[in-house]
């Protein structure tokens, strides 16, 4: 499963997430894999992950938890989602 994780991250954490950044490359668990990770200039980033494991995708955003704030969403690509409309549309 493909996961969408959207973060902010508060001037008041700057140094010390620019640390372990550079510490640990941003890293996820083993069992969760980076398919891409893009970083804004307003302080917001994207990243799409994916695994099979939520407890792993759970424990990265704990890695963070003390530094910026995360949301972590489920996510389909076109022909999953396009699968479930079309079933709709027939009701």
């Amino acid at each position: 499963m493909k996961y969408i994780s959207i973060w902010n991250l508060p001037a008041g954490t700057f140094n010390a997430t620019v640390a372990r950044f550079l510490e640990t490359g941003g890293t996820p668990p083993k069992g969760v894999q980076i398919v891409g990770r893009w970083h804004g200039m307003s302080g917001q980033g994207v990243m799409i992950t994916e695994t099979d494991d939520a407890k792993a995708m759970f424990e990265f955003r704990a890695q963070w938890a003390d530094l910026i704030d995360m949301t972590i969403t489920p996510c389909l690509e076109d022909a999953d989602a396009g699968a479930v409309l079309a079933t709709m549309a027939r009701r």
